[in-house]
């Protein structure tokens, strides 16, 4: 990543998963986000960071926005994508904000500006609903304290169901390394499984799933692991994984 960071051209646009990173679930160290910053600075890159998972990802509001912090304290060649689908609830609404970090103020009045001549034609006024409930739980401390919480309780659920996953295949006599889907992080996991055997699952369990192996972790839950569990260790039992 960093060797294709440098060879870009210059002052191009780089988008970033600030955490959880989507599809992956592999999320930069602090330590790597900084040699990330680097290479970004040097070459003057603008870093676009897509932020969906925050406070969603750990339960951390905070963890979940240090790389975006870290390159916030750095420079200001910045601009932050935010959606509150994921960590409020609220699909379908597309509820968000856009964030640019500008120089000066000069600056951010001509941003400002082109921001509005883009927006006009675009949707002229967007959804407001949803834009709404954020307000309000936000403006509200005890609101606020509530989301913060039901944040931690739907991230460690995710982690249970990563732990409680490798624990079915691994009980229903699967001897190889599912240690990849713990170490992940967020609403989705890559298992490992070839093309052919997401087919075989889809036709033979009814078990859905991306055709390159990635899993819903949000779509596993304490009366279906077993069931998955035993599926992926007879599909991979002689073929392992890709």
């Amino acid at each position: 990543m960093l060797e294709d960071l440098d060879k870009a051209q210059n002052e191009s646009i780089v988008i970033l998963h600030s955490c959880a990173h989507n599809p992956t679930g592999q999320d930069p160290t602090m330590d790597q986000w900084k040699q990330i910053l680097e290479v970004c600075k040097r070459k003057n890159h603008l870093a676009a960071f897509d932020s969906a998972y925050q406070g969603f990802a750990s339960g951390s509001l905070e963890k979940d926005a240090a790389s975006i912090r870290l390159f916030a304290d750095h420079t200001d060649r910045i601009v932050l994508f935010q959606s509150f689908a994921k960590n409020f609830g609220l699909y379908g609404e597309r509820t968000g904000n856009l964030n640019i970090v500008c120089a000066d103020e000069n600056e951010a009045k001509i941003v400002n500006s082109r921001l509005k001549a883009v927006a006009r034609p675009m949707y002229s006024n967007p959804p407001i609903h949803g834009a709404r409930i954020v307000d309000i739980v936000l403006g509200d401390k005890d609101l606020t304290a509530s989301w913060h919480a039901d944040l931690i309780t739907m991230s460690s659920r995710m982690t249970l169901m990563r732990a409680g996953l490798v624990k079915a295949v691994k009980d229903a006599g699967s001897t190889l390394d599912w240690g990849h889907c713990t170490d992940q992080i967020g609403m989705f996991a890559y298992t490992g499984l070839s093309t052919e055997q997401v087919m075989q699952l889809r036709a033979e369990d009814g078990i859905y799933m991306t055709a390159d192996g990635r899993i819903s972790i949000a779509g596993l839950n304490t009366n279906n692991l077993d069931y998955i569990g035993k599926a992926f260790h007879r599909v991979t039992k002689d073929k392992g994984l890709s």
